[in-house]
């Protein structure tokens, strides 16, 4: 009887594993605000990562994390290191840059795939920009393949962990930008 049982669990968790394989490994998580300041001055904030200390959520989560900053424009990077359990340690590297329109940067974390996150700063009529911050991640790539089952279910938890930061660096962004 106890023997059918883990036989039981076991299969449960062999076909949950081998779903992780199929299962769509996608991942997009997307907040945005509407700042009343040109492009121009927001796009100051988010593409050069000396300026992230005064609205990045990154600070706020672990401030005891060891930060290095090195370059500037396309290839700036920005290295942390963390012992904080949601913040781990990792790497974000502007790899493409559109002013005053748009930011990307690719972000590795403790050697569990790569993620795109992106600002895209649109004008609005009024003067103002709408800023929209998005992530994308592929979550199986470049994923050892015994984690990839795990990293594929972790997808599905991006936005409820991921958009609440995005919605306080955006709110932190608006009263830097807003301020002067």
């Amino acid at each position: 009887m106890l023997a059918r049982f883990f036989s039981g669990v076991a299969v449960i968790f062999g076909a949950a594993f081998a779903l992780g394989f199929v299962l769509p490994d996608q991942t997009h998580v997307e907040r945005e605000i509407v700042i009343n300041a040109p492009s121009e001055k927001i796009y100051a904030l988010v593409s050069d990562f000396n300026a992230w200390d005064g609205w990045s959520p990154l600070a706020e989560t672990n401030p005891y994390a060891e930060l290095s900053l090195s370059g500037g424009g396309v290839g700036q990077r920005m290295e942390w290191r963390s012992n904080h359990l949601q913040m781990a340690s990792g790497t974000q590297e502007i790899v493409a840059m559109a002013e005053p329109a748009r930011m990307v940067s690719r972000i590795s974390v403790n050697d569990m795939g790569a993620a795109d996150a992106a600002f895209t700063l649109v004008p609005t009529d009024d003067g103002g920009t709408k800023v929209i911050w998005s992530f994308d991640s592929n979550m199986r790539d470049s994923v050892p393949i015994y984690l990839q089952p795990i990293a594929t279910y972790l997808g599905y938890f991006a936005d409820p962990v991921l958009g609440p930061a995005y919605e306080q660096g955006l709110a932190n962004l608006k009263r830097v930008a807003e301020a002067g």
